[in-house]
């Protein structure tokens, strides 16, 4: 999501931060760059031209260049000035009445149905009993992939295949609601290839005879500034309450998301994040200005992981957790779990520092994930129990090299396993006894943390202290030999 503008945005304030003592001159030099990455990431010209009107005014102030830490500083005022310019977002629905209708509406291709289908799973989840509407007459497999997806998710469909005025199936469909004891209509109205007059109408009359709560536009995150010029179109015609973006797991350069809500004045809401039925979240500024400066989103990698794992075996983690114990055996099964297809490269675009880590990313995504895990649970199975619940205190260097012989691995990745262990384990230990809010307090400070400039690698695992050089030193050595393990595994596998 976003990898160009991230990685260009990040070079950018990286150049900046590398001249030394900065002056106007060499900071505006670095805030073009900053312009240029905007321009190329399909932002609305007239969008980039007034974000880096506020930027500028603030970066080039004697406040900023006159600090400690100006570099710093300068990311926090893009950090900010980027929420300011997708926020403030209001997720609830405001759904009012006995029975409260929402109108999807957009143009053909965006995912609009599919995308009826995840609102309806979502105000499902919230205690509602949506009943799905089969507007669109335009598209004839339209009403077949609603009824499909209906029956995935258990919610009821209205439709009526022998009538083409869509305003008399949503009004037979407001009656149909009521007697079925719905409190929730979802429409999906027509779209088309384009804009045009007829489209619009249509749209208009659904409007007028039904009074939507709420009328939704969905967008599809890849078409860039057509999708704000439709936004723009459609809000003046219908007055949205909000925007869904979709396909923003593809490769979205990321100009819509930021040009929509400066454009029209309306917020997105929700974004589609993939195929599936539960691929659909609530949109946050903050967290997704984060991302896009490569902070990270702890707060959605924590709700991720509540969404994603096991909730049995979550609450034994629970329990363990508020005891303060966690072992090897625990530490294996948060890693299969988090070796779901697909789930990796996701939350690794949430780690802080992670989300430009490209060759890695590949390297998951060909498999490298599945070998990792293949090794971790041979070195974890070559163990004792007593070296399963504490192995730092209980495997010394010969019984290592032992281990590594039965798992067939070098001495070297049983040490990295139990660094890695130690290093959850810690966090663990931290959260021993907490709450879910208190843990959610936790993982918010370390988000600050990322975004203040002291991040993760930059900091003794679970002391918050700063590293030695030897330190520093040592750590450069251990990236750079996995870089090279990757490398001879790629070669490896391009050989066979």
């Amino acid at each position: 999501m976003f990898e160009s503008l991230q990685e260009n945005l990040t070079s950018a304030l990286r150049s900046i931060g590398g001249r030394g003592k900065l002056s106007e001159a060499n900071m505006r030099e670095g805030l073009k760059l900053v312009q240029q990455s905007l321009v190329e990431a399909d932002v609305s010209y007239s969008v980039v031209k007034d974000f880096m009107a506020t930027v500028t005014e603030q970066a080039v102030g004697e406040r900023v260049l006159k600090s400690l830490k100006p570099t710093e500083q300068l990311v926090g005022i893009v950090h900010q000035e980027l929420i300011n310019l997708m926020g403030p977002v209001d997720h609830s629905l405001h759904l009012r009445g006995e029975l409260p209708v929402i109108m999807l509406c957009g143009l053909q291709g965006s995912g609009k149905t599919t995308t009826c289908g995840k609102l309806a799973r979502l105000a499902k989840e919230r205690g509602r009993k949506p009943l799905l509407v089969a507007a669109d007459l335009q598209r004839p497999a339209a009403i077949d992939q609603l009824h499909v997806l209906g029956e995935q998710l258990e919610i009821p469909v209205f439709s009526q295949r022998d009538t083409q005025d869509p305003v008399t199936v949503c009004k037979a469909a407001l009656a149909a609601g009521k007697q079925q004891g719905a409190d929730l209509v979802i429409l999906d109205t027509a779209g088309r290839l384009h804009i045009d007059d007829e489209l619009m109408r249509q749209l208009e009359r659904v409007d007028r005879q039904c009074q939507p709560e709420q009328v939704y536009l969905v967008v599809d995150g890849m078409t860039g500034q057509d999708a704000v010029n439709s936004a723009q179109a459609f809000n003046d015609a219908l007055e949205l309450d909000g925007v869904i973006m979709t396909k923003l797991d593809g490769d979205a350069r990321g100009g819509a998301a930021l040009s929509v809500k400066h454009v029209t004045g309306v917020p997105i809401k929700f974004v589609g994040t993939g195929e599936h039925l539960d691929a659909l979240e609530e949109f946050h500024p903050d967290r997704m200005a984060g991302r896009i400066l490569g902070q990270g989103d702890i707060l959605s990698l924590v709700e991720m992981a509540q969404r994603e794992f096991d909730q049995e075996e979550q609450q034994r983690l629970e329990q363990r957790m508020q005891e303060g114990k966690f072992t090897l055996d625990d530490f294996r099964q948060q890693m299969e779990m988090i070796a779901k297809p697909g789930l990796m490269q996701k939350m690794m675009g949430m780690i802080p520092g992670m989300g430009a880590a490209k060759e890695m990313q590949d390297a998951m995504s060909s498999g490298e994930a599945e070998r990792d895990l293949k090794r971790l649970r041979g070195i974890i199975d070559s163990m004792t129990l007593d070296e399963r619940r504490d192995p730092t205190k209980t495997i010394d260097q010969s019984r290592r090299r032992r281990i590594a012989a039965g798992a067939g691995v070098e001495p070297h990745e049983v040490n990295e396993l139990v660094k890695q262990f130690d290093a959850m384990a810690s966090v663990m230990e931290q959260m021993a006894g907490k709450g879910v809010r208190e843990r959610m307090r936790m993982a918010q400070e370390m988000q600050q943390n990322a975004m203040s400039g002291g991040g993760l690698a930059k900091q003794k695992k679970g002391t918050g202290k700063r590293l030695t050089s030897k330190e520093k030193a040592k750590l450069k050595k251990q990236r750079e030999k996995e870089k090279r393990r990757q490398r001879r595994l790629a070669k490896q596998d391009g050989g066979r």
